[in-house]
């Protein structure tokens, strides 16, 4: 027999609270086991560490009990207990590279942390209900194309270490491709929210799988050439893959078809295949992955393969429990702050403490794709089904990296590694995912808050009938 329950939902905010507790308190008790195991006494920053972290996330906190009371419970503390391990490895590599407290790169990290944090927060607050988003899917793309080319421009784009995808205002830089990624999501999602129809239900079926009509192909075609444009012009590989495999995700949860999977892993061979035979960056890289060892990879000017082996081996040494916090030598090997900060982990905390780090990453992507089966619009699903694809991706594509299961691509691991704009960008899928959560848990009877603007309408933030919520007993 179906009844309707009115009986609401725990809204979990009093488990968060503990869960962000007991995050800060784990990253402050790492930040003393570094300060015990390099000098033998407590840092005398600590306090201050924990005091300054815990008001941050403490105000996010208070704006999901104000705005979203609903919100999954466990984002926020995952995410922060993530932060603060990063936070915590940044300052122990600040040790050993002896940097000032004016030259620490865990003190910018503090402050990048606060910005991110802070856009987490006005996404709470301001974005009364995700579906406007969808009012924007155009301009999203407009934004997220200009954010890609940004670098491109003479003046204003900076070339490091090889790649074009920093832009650069006096001595502050940032890597607009962070932020494009959250963009082009939104746009992603809004026009395959429309498109799906034409996209899933028309074609002509080929050894047992439905194929698009070939005037349906060209969504597909232009992000592959938007990505291979980004790999040849930026020299960006990260991006470039993380660009075309959200499309491809999202146009499979979008149509429920295999063969859009299929034309798209036959597009990224194609493009790889394409990319190795023509540019030589490309091709050190495959050497790096193939051949790190080689006397002759290992010991050249550029492409060397000296970072990754380096971190294989620290990784190595760190064994299953690691050498401890503050006891191993992650500094020599090169970016350990960013790049290859997974491998600083695995030399300290060892195969536990990285099998600990990816279970949370897991928990934060399960999150996101429970929330988007729950929440109740199309538009919806498929952007917090995006979000936490492009994090698992993220994930796979660093830990990948760095473990020699896939060539390296730069990018780096989410929340974790230093990086102003990184850090800033996957604040901002936090707090999206907590909004649409908000969304999905909130009971149907409940209405949410209306959303504001021009062009929504006035039901818009109302349960219709038909998301009604039943209890089958």
């Amino acid at each position: 027999m179906a009844v309707v329950t009115s009986i609401a939902p725990r809204t979990g905010r009093n488990v968060e609270a503990v869960l962000l507790a007991v995050a800060i308190g784990l990253s402050v008790g790492a930040y003393a086991l570094v300060g015990l195991a390099i000098n033998g006494t407590l840092p005398p920053g600590m306090l201050g560490y924990g005091l300054g972290l815990g008001l941050l996330v403490g105000a996010v906190h208070l704006v999901l009990r104000w705005r979203a009371k609903y919100a999954d419970p466990t984002l926020l503390p995952m995410a922060t207990a993530i932060n603060g391990l990063g936070l915590v490895v940044i300052h122990r590599l600040d040790v050993a590279e002896g940097r000032s407290f004016g030259s620490s790169l865990a003190f910018r990290q503090l402050i990048w942390t606060a910005v991110g944090i802070s856009a987490a927060l006005v996404v709470v607050a301001v974005l009364r209900d995700h579906r406007v988003l969808s009012r924007y899917t155009y301009i999203a793309m407009v934004v997220g194309l200009a954010l890609l080319l940004l670098p491109l421009l003479p003046l204003l784009g900076r070339n490091i270490h090889g790649a074009r995808i920093w832009i650069g205002i006096g001595p502050l830089s940032f890597q607009p491709g962070e932020l494009a990624k959250v963009v082009l999501t939104v746009f992603f999602a809004g026009y395959l929210v429309t498109a799906r129809d034409s996209l899933s239900l028309v074609g002509r079926r080929i050894l047992g799988l439905q194929f698009p009509r070939a005037r349906d192909l060209g969504p597909i075609l232009v992000a592959w050439l938007a990505s291979l444009g980004v790999l040849v012009f930026e020299r960006d590989l990260g991006t470039s893959l993380l660009f075309f495999g959200l499309f491809v995700a999202l146009l499979y949860v979008a149509t429920e078809r295999t063969s859009w999977v299929v034309l798209g892993l036959g597009l990224f061979v194609g493009g790889a295949f394409l990319a190795w035979t023509i540019f030589s960056h490309v091709q050190a890289r495959v050497d790096i992955w193939l051949h790190p060892f080689d006397n002759g990879v290992y010991f050249r000017a550029l492409g060397s393969s000296l970072q990754l082996v380096q971190g294989l081996f620290g990784m190595a040494s760190g064994g299953l429990l690691g050498t401890g916090l503050g006891k191993g030598r992650p500094d020599i090997v090169p970016f350990a702050e960013s790049d290859f900060i997974f491998t600083s982990v695995g030399e300290e905390l060892g195969l536990t403490g990285i099998f600990a780090l990816l279970l949370l990453y897991a928990l934060i992507v399960e999150r996101g794709l429970r929330t988007a089966i729950g929440v109740r619009d199309g538009f919806g699903k498929l952007l917090a089904g995006g979000l936490a694809f492009s994090m698992a991706l993220q994930c796979f594509v660093v830990a990948g990296g760095v473990t020699r299961v896939i060539p390296l691509t730069g990018l780096t691991m989410p929340l974790l590694a230093y990086g102003g704009s990184s850090l800033v960008s996957n604040w901002m899928i936090i707090g999206l995912l907590l909004r649409i959560s908000d969304s999905a848990r909130r009971p149907a009877a409940e209405p949410g808050p209306p959303p504001e603007g021009p062009g929504v309408p006035a039901t818009a933030g109302a349960a219709s009938p038909e998301d009604e919520t039943v209890v089958v007993g």
